[in-house]
């Protein structure tokens, strides 16, 4: 078990291993990201939980059924996406960027900054509300995109200009 350092974030820090490369230091995206995406959930979840206690007061007591299982994956997901957003995490290397992702499921993406086409830079009604935006990547493969959400604007375009930047000077070959 490797022990966290003092004055550590102990939700950057992970034992090291496929998914945490020796020598690389996480950047964590913000924490506003996680109500933007409770907002999300709760807005989709609202629709069958009303429309189950409604019809469960007109029609049937069946019908909460209705309501409790949206309303059971609503505080699921109160308990779920703190956790998934500290789990989200980017470095930029010499010649590629890690981008990490899951809890029980783990993804580490790497992208070479050569086979880097193009950054988007995007921000939605409530990201913009929120001070979010999100970095998508577009790689010479379509299958290999990638995506930082949660990012704080001044952050998502510094590392879009240092992204394209690199790219740009792996594509001349310097």
């Amino acid at each position: 078990m490797t022990s966290i350092p003092a004055g550590a974030d102990p939700s950057i820090t992970r034992p090291s291993g496929p998914f945490d490369p020796p020598g690389v230091t996480w950047q964590g995206v913000s924490p506003r990201l996680v109500p933007a995406r409770l907002i999300s959930t709760s807005v989709t979840l609202a629709v069958p939980i009303v429309a189950g206690v409604v019809l469960g007061v007109l029609v049937s007591p069946w019908f909460w059924l209705l309501a409790g299982v949206p309303a059971a994956l609503l505080v699921w997901a109160l308990l779920l996406v703190p956790r998934q957003v500290r789990a989200i995490g980017y470095a930029e290397r010499d010649d590629d960027l890690l981008i990490r992702k899951g809890i029980m499921f783990r993804t580490l993406v790497v992208v070479p900054y050569g086979r880097m086409q193009y950054v988007d830079v995007e921000a939605g009604p409530l990201d913009r509300k929120l001070g979010i935006a999100k970095v998508q990547l577009h790689t010479a493969s379509a299958s290999t995109d990638a995506d930082i959400p949660g990012l704080v604007p001044d952050e998502a375009e510094r590392l879009r200009d240092r992204l394209t930047a690199r790219g740009e000077a792996r594509l001349a070959g310097l």
